[in-house]
């Protein structure tokens, strides 16, 4: 027999919680339908992370997720479209572990991931919608032309990723809201008395809480929008009636942007400008001006009509910020508890010249 010292490790068993691992991650790849190279990537990445010694220690529950993690860090280096949404709900996790997970991963073993590309994760997300085929729980009028949808979503979401929507937020609520109104906008007639719980229901989604939030914002630029074509203003536009006019809204997204919204450099030319009347009609600009006194309501509407900066939504509706309590009188009451800082007590501490002068004083 030779000693374990002197092996070459060559007749070396995995050991189980290696084997566990491997298994959990070529059965992920199955039931993502991954090609053979992508699973034997995984495969490798699975074991360098459990040779590392940062995963040595580490719960039982993190080593579980650390096969997903590499499914998931693998898809993103070939560019295969898949959230890390999909990846916790097949291993019933909490995405905020699953992404400390991650991070760890891809600091300890040096991966470069790059980022999703927004328009195959619009895909991705859409070909789970199950609208797409005639169904028994599906109505014949809500059945839907996949190629139709996908290219509405991917022209409201772009239209929200330059509208400040997109950025610094999770990407599938926004993707979600643009899918339910492009599928409105489609056939609305049909589709307009439908509820946005209802769409995700028949389409078998989830429906993630901040969606309707983001349904909210982007129905407020598509009226901001609307406001801007001549043939729309005769209409009252609400937040359903401008679901039938979606198609024109994104045929002219360039030029209606530009007159809906201003730069925020030039805030104060746009400001200017609202309050610079015509100025072959100075009487009409007064009557207007003692008409917006006596009414403000119709004096704030008009101000809301005209054009804004286009800025982040944080920076439009900011979060309001918490007020200290302000100290009660038994508070501010002197007790003589009160901690002494270091520069009182150094005033009472003799220093090298007090102590001579005391010095000579006591011998005289």
């Amino acid at each position: 027999e030779v000693a374990y010292s002197q092996s070459t490790g060559q007749k070396e068993q995995l050991s189980r919680c290696l084997q566990r691992g491997i298994r959990r991650v070529q059965d992920l790849c199955k039931v993502l339908q991954l090609p053979t190279v992508f699973e034997e990537t995984a495969v490798s990445y699975f074991q360098r992370a459990l040779q590392h010694p940062s995963f040595h220690l580490v719960s039982l529950e993190k080593k579980e997720l650390l096969g997903g993690c590499c499914v998931f860090v693998t898809c993103r280096q070939r560019n295969w479209p898949l959230t890390m949404g999909t990846i916790c709900s097949l291993l019933y996790a909490k995405q905020e572990l699953f992404a400390s997970v991650y991070l760890s991963l891809q600091k300890e073993l040096g991966l470069s991931v790059p980022a999703l590309s927004l328009g195959d994760l619009v895909k991705t997300h859409l070909n789970s919608f199950r609208i797409f085929q005639h169904a028994a729980d599906v109505p014949a009028p809500f059945v839907e032309d996949k190629e139709k949808m996908v290219t509405r979503t991917m022209q409201i979401v772009e239209l929200a990723s330059e509208t400040w929507l997109v950025t610094g937020r999770h990407p599938v609520p926004i993707i979600t809201a643009a899918a339910f109104l492009s599928w409105q906008s489609l056939q609305p007639a049909a589709r307009l008395t439908c509820t946005f719980a209802r769409f995700c229901k028949l389409a078998g989604v989830d429906l993630p809480p901040p969606a309707h939030l983001r349904l909210k914002e982007l129905l407020e630029i598509l009226l901001r929008m609307a406001s801007q074509l001549a043939w729309l203003r005769v209409f009252n536009m609400d937040k359903k009636t401008v679901v039938k006019h979606i198609g024109d809204l994104l045929q002219h997204r360039i030029f209606l942007l530009k007159n809906a919204f201003c730069l925020e450099d030039g805030e104060e030319q746009c400001a200017a400008a609202l309050g610079k009347g015509s100025p072959s009609s100075p009487p009409a600009a007064a009557g207007g001006a003692v008409q917006e006194e006596g009414c403000p309501s119709e004096g704030k509407r008009q101000r809301e009509r005209g054009p804004r900066p286009l800025l982040p939504p944080c920076l439009i509706n900011p979060r309001k910020r918490l007020r200290m309590a302000a100290p009660s009188a038994s508070d501010s009451a002197i007790t003589g508890d009160e901690p002494i800082s270091d520069s009182e007590i150094e005033q009472y501490l003799r220093g090298p010249e007090e102590i001579r002068a005391f010095r000579k004083a006591k011998a005289w």
